[in-house]
Order: C-alpha cells, then structure tokens, then sequence
C-alpha cells in the first residue's frame, strides 16, 4: 500500500504484523497458510494475533492523535504474560531484554516495542489518518508529524477532499 521504507528494528514486525490487514481492500493476510507462516503461527493461533494485532494498530493511531478505530483491549493487557529476559553480552556489557520464550507472537512483540521504548523510536510508529487505510507506518519526518502511510495515496486523497470542501464552502457563500 506505501512506499515508506520499514520501521527500524524490532518495530519491523509490528508494522508487518498490522498491516497484515488492508482494510481497503477487505483482505487480512492471517488468513493464508504463507501470512500465516511469517509470524510462526498456527490456524489457533490467529485469534489471539488478530486482537494484539488490532491493538497495535490503537497504538499506532494514537501516536499520529487519532482515535482508535474500534474497541480494542489495551496493549498493556495483551503484553503482560510476555515475560522479558535482561540479555547481557559479555564482551562489552550491552543489555537487551529479550522473549523468554521467543515462540509467542506476544513475546516478540513485547521485546520489540521494549527495545523502541529504550531507542526513543516507539512513538514514531504510527497508524495512517485515512479510515480506509490505517496502515502503519514510521515517521521519520524531522518534526515527527507525518499523518499518511502514502503522500501520494492517502496524502493526496485527503488534501484534495480539503480542496474540494474549500471550494465548495467558497461557491456557497457567492
């Protein structure tokens, strides 16, 4: 859907793991054996990752101030059985938390937004204005205030609806 190149890090797979779902379109990748297979899940397992998925996506709508698209469970909550491991590299000392077990989507989520918290990059991942889109995306604007996943798909879709709204309020009031 976007041409922005992926998120840094860990947060690459959060923003694989929303935008396994393109609303637009009406397709949601988890439900193939291959969307499947990229994040090492089971048929069982779809449920659960289809609720952290969309509460990943709240998240992501709140960074860019939008509100959630739907009733979601907090992340917190989803996150809170994902226990982390602090991983020391001997050689130079380096601390990094880790999944205990590295199985659990949960998990690997959960050391991934522990590693973007750490980095400061946590509140650029954001979720596209566009309520037929709301793909993630990494802002990587100088002011962090990116609002589309595409400038020149949703981006441009909206501005010219704001064009199109001026124009027709002017045309009214002559």
């Amino acid at each position: 859907m976007n041409d922005r190149s992926p998120a840094p890090g860990g947060l690459a797979l959060i923003q694989d793991l929303v935008n396994t779902l393109d609303i637009g379109a009406g397709t949601d990748e988890l439900d193939t054996g291959a969307g499947r297979a990229r994040f090492g899940l089971a048929p069982a397992d779809v449920a659960a990752a289809r609720e952290l998925r969309e509460s990943l996506r709240a998240v992501c709508l709140a960074h860019a101030g939008h509100a959630p698209h739907q009733e979601v469970r907090p992340l917190g909550e989803l996150l809170a059985a994902a226990p982390l491991l602090v991983r020391v590299d001997a050689s130079d000392g380096a601390a990094s938390l880790a999944p205990a077990d590295p199985g659990p989507l949960a998990s690997r989520v959960a050391a991934a937004v522990a590693e973007a918290v750490a980095a400061g990059t946590w509140a650029r991942l954001k979720g596209c204005e566009a309520e037929t889109c709301h793909w993630a995306y990494y802002d990587r604007s100088p002011g962090g205030r990116g609002r589309w996943c595409d400038m020149g798909v949703c981006g441009a879709r909206a501005k010219m609806r704001a064009y199109r709204a001026r124009r027709a309020a002017d045309g009214s009031r002559t």
